[in-house]
């Protein structure tokens, strides 16, 4: 039997043992490098969108420059809510990455419950593009400007009718502005298959579209469909004689979409600077520029913070135009 004197002193030691192995323990673990596992982005959109090329882009930078192994896994699907929720299932630790665009800004006032709240269950890491649309008509169609859009739109009220790739795409929620702010009446034509739009825009099923420039850059300069104005703040060089929508008298049109990474609130600030400082870097790079280019998008970079801010701008922005809508959750 150990006396009890003994028996107080030997566990006191054994305490103090414990103590200074978690203590030398801390720093190695403090200092587990990032990352320690394979990188996910996951992209709420199908292969070959824009936000799928942007965000493989750049995992080929970050594997070539980090020398990280970085994955691109596609969950499209319900405004990019799919997306999302395989993101907040994961750990937060910073290896699952969710790249978004402007749907999900839409997706809180378009459906009836989705599992996670995306401003408080996320952290932004950085905006990394943003993109413009053309609006394009029929050939057939009598409007040679926005303002002859609207005028005929005026005159046949729900005559007319405007396409586009889904509920909450872009060029659906673009298209519910101009209606707003033209004072117009046009029939919303949602498509599951994003070619069928554009087929059906081409057989004079449907008259106008709001959509991204890069799928129609050929039919219009082989005047198979008219481009009446462009989205962005400027002429964009690829249209530089298609007026902007602000010269034509709707500055409030001057709307674009974005891409994004998030990743799961309660990811150490630490992860997300690096993140952010990794991704800023890539976006410099010239070949990364050009990618993005080819696909009509503008590297953009910068804060967590500013791109916050576009995130609670547009959510807000893009409910109002759900709501006076009157586009009802499903």
């Amino acid at each position: 039997m150990i006396p009890f004197g003994n028996a107080v002193t030997a566990r006191r030691i054994l305490q103090a043992g414990l103590a200074m192995a978690c203590v030398a323990s801390a720093p190695q673990l403090a200092a587990q490098p990032f990352p320690s596992q394979p990188i996910r982005i996951v992209v709420g959109a199908g292969v070959s969108t824009p936000s799928d090329i942007l965000s493989r882009v750049l995992a080929t930078e970050l594997t070539n420059s980090e020398k990280w192994t970085v994955i691109v896994e596609n969950r499209p699907g319900a405004s990019q809510v799919i997306g999302g929720t395989e993101v907040q299932r994961s750990p937060a630790d910073g290896h699952t990455i969710f790249n978004s665009g402007l749907p999900i800004a839409a997706a809180p006032a378009l459906q009836a419950k989705i599992p996670f709240d995306l401003l408080k269950d996320f952290q932004s890491v950085i905006q990394i593009a943003r993109s413009y649309n053309v609006l394009v008509v029929h050939p057939s169609l009598e409007a040679k400007s926005l303002p002859d859009l609207v005028k005929l739109l005026k005159a046949q009220p729900d005559k007319l009718n405007y396409s586009s790739g889904g509920l909450g795409t872009p060029a659906h929620l673009v298209g519910e502005l101009f209606k707003q702010q033209a004072d117009v009446k046009a029939a919303h034509v949602p498509y599951i298959q994003f070619p069928q739009a554009i087929s059906d825009l081409l057989n004079g099923t449907n008259h106008y579209m709001f959509i991204t420039t890069l799928p129609v850059m050929g039919l219009i300069n082989d005047g198979k469909l008219r481009a009446l104005a462009v989205t962005s703040p400027q002429r964009l060089p690829a249209l530089k004689d298609v007026p902007t929508v602000a010269e034509q008298g709707q500055p409030g049109l001057t709307v674009g979409d974005w891409s994004g990474m998030m990743v799961r609130t309660g990811t150490p600030a630490a992860i997300i600077e690096q993140l952010n400082g990794a991704i800023n870097k890539a976006l410099r790079q010239q070949a990364v520029k050009d990618a993005f280019e080819r696909v009509a998008a503008e590297p953009v970079g910068g804060t967590p913070e500013v791109f916050t801010k576009q995130l609670r701008e547009d959510v807000e922005k893009w409910g109002k135009v759900i709501a006076t809508a009157r586009i009802k959750p499903n």
